[in-house]
């Protein structure tokens, strides 16, 4: 095993983790704020990268593509909102029938299942030409500018009183409704944002992988959830110490945490055919740390109780 070889993978997986950790925001909106399982971001995620591949092919500023990725995962969002608020149906069914129909819709985007990037500008290329620096430098710098600035901006958003409602309806939503707050607006709201963020994540990826691909996006729910329960088992003690903002960088940095733990494991010589059920297994063991520090702490609890008796 070098360590060499190591050291330039987990820089290339830092490099990885803050752009998909955009996406792990996106998906800490529905699941953790809104606490709704959303599947439209495998579709999402596609399509961002699917429009922002094929408008720089066409002469559109890298940048200006980001823009208007994000815009059609609003788009996208607002699809899966309006099934589910108005016509009603099941919020997890609603994100599938999203997810299926835009596979199709980015293969009628890009023409075929794959647009690459050769010989065109992307924001990493010309951030490598300006400064001289290396691939992975250039999208590190990149993801931890969208990152910090993103994380900023909700952190901001979540304290007016959209976001407030927002984040209330997630917690009780009857109580919500009840004060006279129209839930299901929220709701589309959330879903708008949260795959607008993932829809941005995937143009930034497909900028720094080299191409658009209608596959990009498979299991990226997966991928969210378990960055986002990484992040919150790791940095349990500061979200719950410190404000909400520290909770944002804790997400951030979860999918950081679980693009270095898939490097190290490749480097150690696992099949990349492995990685899904790598990914479930640190989903399963993330999820099991809290419910055995709680029965742990409840033996502790006994035996003191036991002992002063």
């Amino acid at each position: 095993m070098n360590i060499l070889s190591i050291f330039g993978a987990a820089q290339g997986a830092v490099a990885q983790g803050l752009l998909w950790g955009i996406m792990t925001l996106g998906v800490y909106l529905t699941f953790r704020i809104l606490n709704i399982a959303d599947m439209t971001c495998d579709g999402s995620f596609a399509l961002g990268g699917s429009t922002c591949a094929i408008l720089i092919t066409k002469g559109v500023n890298p940048l200006a593509a980001i823009l208007i990725s994000f815009l059609t995962g609003l788009v996208a969002g607002l699809a899966t909102a309006l099934m589910h608020t108005k016509l009603k149906i099941h919020e997890i069914l609603a994100g599938i029938l999203s997810m299926i129909a835009l596979y199709s819709i980015n293969i009628r985007i890009m023409g075929r299942s794959n647009t690459p990037l050769l010989g065109v500008d992307t924001m990493m290329t010309k951030m490598q030409n300006a400064f001289h620096i290396s691939p992975n430098i250039a999208s590190f710098i990149i993801g931890l500018i969208f990152g910090i600035a993103l994380i900023a901006l909700l952190y901001w958003f979540c304290g007016t009183e959209i976001g407030s409602c927002i984040r209330a309806t997630g917690n009780n939503e009857k109580m919500v409704r009840a004060m006279g707050v129209d839930t299901d607006k929220m709701k589309i709201l959330g879903l708008m944002l949260s795959n607008g963020l993932i829809a941005l994540s995937g143009a930034l990826v497909a900028q720094q992988q080299g191409y658009g691909d209608v596959g990009m996006g498979t299991g990226t729910i997966v991928i969210g959830l378990a960055s986002i329960i990484l992040g919150e088992s790791i940095f349990a003690y500061f979200n719950k110490r410190f404000a909400f903002y520290v909770t944002l960088l804790s997400i951030l940095l979860g999918s950081v945490v679980y693009r270095l733990i898939i490097a190290v494991v490749l480097q150690l010589g696992l099949k990349s055919s492995d990685l899904k059920l790598l990914t479930a297994i640190i989903v399963v063991i993330a999820l099991a740390i809290p419910v055995l520090k709680s029965k742990t702490l409840k033996k502790k609890i006994a035996i003191v109780a036991k002992e002063g008796k």
